[in-house]
């Protein structure tokens, strides 16, 4: 098992801002589904709630995966 050689802050710092960039970005889509599906549900479509759930799960799954690949690259 060979390591890779650990990254310079200059390298780490774009890596980073691009990881928190995505993680703002997904967190707005978020907010954004969560509001969309609450107006749906009190209007009385109630099938959307499910759906919405599941793509919030996966919202919470890819940011729980940027969260891991940070810990990687700065520890």
């Amino acid at each position: 098992m060979s390591r890779r050689p650990r990254l310079s802050r200059a390298q780490r710092i774009p890596i980073l801002a691009g990881v928190v960039s995505l993680v703002v970005l997904i967190v707005i889509l978020q907010l954004w589904l969560l509001t969309a599906t609450m107006n749906a549900y009190l209007g009385g479509d109630r099938a959307i709630a499910l759906p919405a759930a599941m793509a919030s799960l996966l919202c919470f799954g890819l940011n729980l995966g940027l969260l891991r690949y940070v810990f990687r690259v700065d520890g």
